[in-house]
């Protein structure tokens, strides 16, 4: 799956898991608080049941003149009965302080207390109170079936959002796909001439002397960034296929090489290069990543620059840096002309891909990159590779 697919189904399944998240966490709780509500309402219907019981063992008791307590309560039942003045008769616990006895129930403490008045007031009896836990038991059941709904249903929602995610990004894929065979036609189309014009030139400027030096120089700079498109164009084909044989690569002799390939290209601009690269840095790295590396941050800083500008390259153990004097990058294009087709500037030539493949390059080996730039002022990118 390219990047971009990835990108969108990434997103579509984050809005739409979010927002059935939402929908269910409030319907969940609407349950919960319902249900929760409804057993709440079975334990008090089942006080009251044994509160009448209760009275109706205090009319027996008051009847035939015996006033023996405790009466009997079913567990987990506890009972306190109090007179007119609120003074506890009996009690096997203790009632909460400052409790409102017009009140039929209480939630207190996860318990329940009921106060059933009595009339008349049977051996003294002016009010009942029975005391008894939330039933835990019930509304952890509850909790757990709401919770293995949720992961039921988010399970089932995200397959579902995974199918209809790709569905939502079939016409992309098919989009990229075109594309790429497109790619891999000119590609293939293109791999032909261009080695046949540089061979060709090689030998012509070899074996024969030409006086159209200027027409030469030209023919060889659209060669050349022919055969760097090509390459370009080749490795984003690939895309994550790529496969890399990494070795120790010489990067100072290998950056010497790559400026002597774009010594037509500088001079046909007449730059001022400064060089300061130290000799002996090798790297571990893929031979032709190390460079697509360097041909694309030397093309771009070629490209952009401008006539008779500078062209400052430095290299040594920790980092590679190309400084240009040219067009620079607005400041809110920084964070985002990596990207690939991106363009800051839609006068120059190019399709939007050199950076694109400098960054996935950079991140294939974990290496850092910084670009400083000013608008009119020029460039400076630096690739670091040791902290």
């Amino acid at each position: 799956m390219y990047r971009s697919e990835r990108r969108s189904l990434f997103r579509f399944l984050a809005i739409y898991l979010l927002s059935t998240l939402i929908l269910f966490t409030i319907g969940s709780a609407i349950f919960y608080t319902l249900e929760k509500h409804h057993l709440l309402d079975r334990q008090r219907e089942a006080m009251k049941h044994e509160g009448e019981k209760i009275q109706h063992q205090l009319i027996r008791l008051h009847k035939s003149f015996e006033a023996k307590l405790p009466i009997r309560v079913k567990e987990p039942y506890k009972i306190a009965l109090l007179d007119k003045d609120h003074t506890i008769i009996f009690s096997n616990f203790t009632p909460p302080k400052n409790i409102d006895l017009r009140q039929e129930y209480h939630l207190v403490d996860r318990h329940i207390l009921y106060i059933k008045p009595v009339d008349p007031y049977y051996l003294g009896t002016a009010y009942l109170l029975l005391w008894t836990p939330v039933d835990g038991t019930a509304i952890s059941h509850l909790q757990n079936m709401i919770l293995l709904f949720m992961l039921g249903a988010g399970a089932f929602f995200l397959l579902l959002g995974y199918f209809l995610g790709r569905l939502f990004i079939a016409p992309m894929r098919e989009s990229i796909e075109t594309m790429n065979r497109f790619i891999q036609d000119t590609t293939h189309e293109l791999n032909t001439p261009v080695s046949t014009i540089l061979t060709n030139l090689e030998l012509i400027q070899t074996l024969h002397k030409c006086d159209a030096k200027e027409e030469m120089q030209r023919i060889e700079i659209a060669s050349k960034t022919l055969s760097r498109i090509y390459d370009d164009l080749t490795y984003l084909k690939l895309n994550h296929q790529y496969h890399r044989d990494i070795k120790t690569v010489d990067l100072s002799r290998l950056l010497q090489e790559r400026l002597e390939y774009f010594s037509t290209a500088i001079e046909a601009k007449k730059l001022t290069l400064t060089i300061d690269i130290k000799p002996g840095v090798v790297l571990h790295i893929d031979h032709d990543d190390a460079i697509r590396l360097l041909d694309n941050l030397i093309s771009n800083a070629i490209k952009y620059n401008q006539n008779e500008g500078r062209l400052d390259v430095l290299l040594d153990e920790k980092n590679f840096s190309i400084k240009d004097s040219g067009i620079g990058i607005d400041q809110a294009e920084l964070t985002t002309i990596h990207k690939r087709f991106k363009r800051a500037n839609s006068s120059e030539g190019g399709f939007g891909i050199g950076l694109d493949i400098v960054y996935q390059v950079v991140k294939a080996y974990s290496f850092n990159i910084t670009i400083d730039s000013q608008k009119n002022r020029g460039t400076e990118v630096t690739v670091r590779w040791e902290k």
